[in-house]
């Protein structure tokens, strides 16, 4: 497994009390599979998503990234593991409005301190896969809004993650961009082999995803023989 959840469980202030947002979460991810999360609004999708890109830290329970157990990393320790190991994607694209499409992943590379010309090979590549390589030298506000949250995928791919994790891409689009984008997102997992979550409150185009469970009161339930 990729991405293992045990036994998660969060909670936050209340006033007087705590406010349980996860209860006794488990969830197993394999490499090269996708997961869908769906619930109605303040079930806990985001804690748990925030929870797995190890953002929070959970009141108990464990999480492992590609087998290793991350409870008890120092917080420098767990910024290196998010920068190497799992691939965030935003509910908004959040692109630099300055920099092109080439750029927006480039950037991405430079962090890690790779070179140029190999940076800009990956950049390419991405873009390609994600049917964007004739818009590399375009910039956001020249672009759609389902072309924006494809670069945005794209950079969350750069580092080349074990784990991806997809917030509510579909939002802002409308039914047909919508479906492109988790059609996309279901490719490129198995294309790159990622284990990946997909947290989103629209059912409708989750045919071809491995898995789907349901966030009810901070509780998750998975389908029977999962």
């Amino acid at each position: 497994m990729s991405l293992e959840l045990t036994d998660i469980t969060l909670t936050y202030p209340d006033g007087d009390s705590r406010l349980t947002a996860l209860d006794g979460v488990s969830l197993q991810v394999p490499t090269g599979s996708l997961t869908a999360v769906v619930g109605p609004s303040g079930s806990g999708k985001s804690s748990l998503l925030a929870v797995a890109a190890t953002l929070i830290t959970p009141d108990a329970g464990s999480v492992r990234i590609d087998g290793a157990p991350t409870n008890g990393m120092p917080r420098w320790e767990l910024a290196d593991l998010r920068r190497k190991k799992i691939g965030i994607v935003f509910q908004q694209p959040n692109l630099l409005p300055s920099l092109t499409a080439a750029e927006q992943l480039q950037v991405m590379g430079q962090m890690d301190g790779h070179k140029p010309r190999a940076i800009k090979a990956r950049a390419m590549e991405l873009l390609d896969s994600v049917g964007l390589a004739g818009q590399a030298d375009r910039r956001p506000h020249q672009l759609s809004g389902g072309q924006r949250q494809r670069i945005n995928i794209a950079r969350a791919l750069m580092h080349d993650p074990t784990v991806l994790l997809v917030d509510e891409p579909t939002s802002a689009l409308d039914h047909e961009r919508g479906a492109a984008v988790i059609d996309l997102i279901t490719h490129l997992t198995h294309r790159q082999a990622t284990a990946t979550v997909l947290v989103t409150h629209d059912r409708t185009h989750l045919t071809a995803v491995d898995q789907v469970a349901e966030v009810h009161d901070g509780r998750l339930h998975l389908p029977a023989g999962v």
